[in-house]
């Protein structure tokens, strides 16, 4: 099996959600990330990114590749090693698969709960959770969001999950559960270098990582100059 990191297993609004044909925002201006899509924007060094999880039960998939050389992106496991902690908080820098910095943590108004151990949920993982049919999944919102506005996603890197509450138990269990989250909860990045931003409202309705009732729902964004 030839493995394409660029082309989707299905299709869903992410296709059409684009916030302009080049990802180019507006600033100040707030965007919406549809329930179950996912939205690319650009941002350039400097700029600030603020995500809102807007009815405070929703885990946004947070992925970040650097403009222009895509080839490094933002990875979670380079950070965990920079950070000595699986638990990136306000003041702290999020780095790329080079080790360099491309984000700074400057606020959240959360309870700071954000996962940095889990890949996003794609085709096959709704399939071992019994799912016969195309089920809507955060690789292929990366995948669509960046066709969108005319890239292709070079890599599926594991993102930074967004108000993903993974709790470790100390024999290493993990667990899925609600986040700790409350309606318009907000975090605050300052970018370090050029950035394509991918955002996923995650489609996961199998668990409770959206909220005991399985709901996914829309996030917001805006960036800042």
């Amino acid at each position: 099996m030839t493995f394409d990191a660029a082309t989707p297993d299905g299709s869903n609004g992410s296709l059409k959600s684009a916030i302009s044909p080049d990802g180019v925002p507006a600033l100040d201006e707030t965007y919406r990330v549809p329930a179950r899509c996912g939205v690319a924007v650009r941002i350039k060094k400097h700029q600030l990114i603020e995500v809102q999880n807007t009815h405070g039960t929703q885990v946004c998939d947070f992925w970040a590749f650097c403009d222009p050389d895509h080839q490094e992106f933002l990875s979670m496991a380079h950070t965990r090693t920079s950070l000595s902690s699986v638990f990136p908080k306000v003041g702290d820098q999020i780095v790329s698969n080079v080790r360099r910095p491309m984000f700074e943590i400057t606020e959240d108004t959360s309870p700071g709960v954000h996962d940095t151990l889990l890949s996003c949920c794609d085709i096959n993982r709704y399939k071992i959770l019994g799912c016969t049919d195309y089920h809507d999944n955060c690789t292929d919102n990366l995948r669509m969001a960046m066709i969108a506005i005319a890239l292709k996603a070079p890599k599926i890197p594991d993102p930074f999950n967004l108000w993903m509450n993974i709790p470790i138990a100390p024999d290493g269990k993990t667990a899925f559960e609600p986040t700790v989250c409350k309606p318009k909860d907000t975090i605050k990045l300052s970018a370090l270098c050029d950035a394509i931003v991918v955002m996923s409202a995650c489609p996961q309705d199998m668990n409770a990582i959206n909220g005991r009732d399985g709901l996914p729902t829309e996030l917001h964004f805006r960036v800042l100059g």
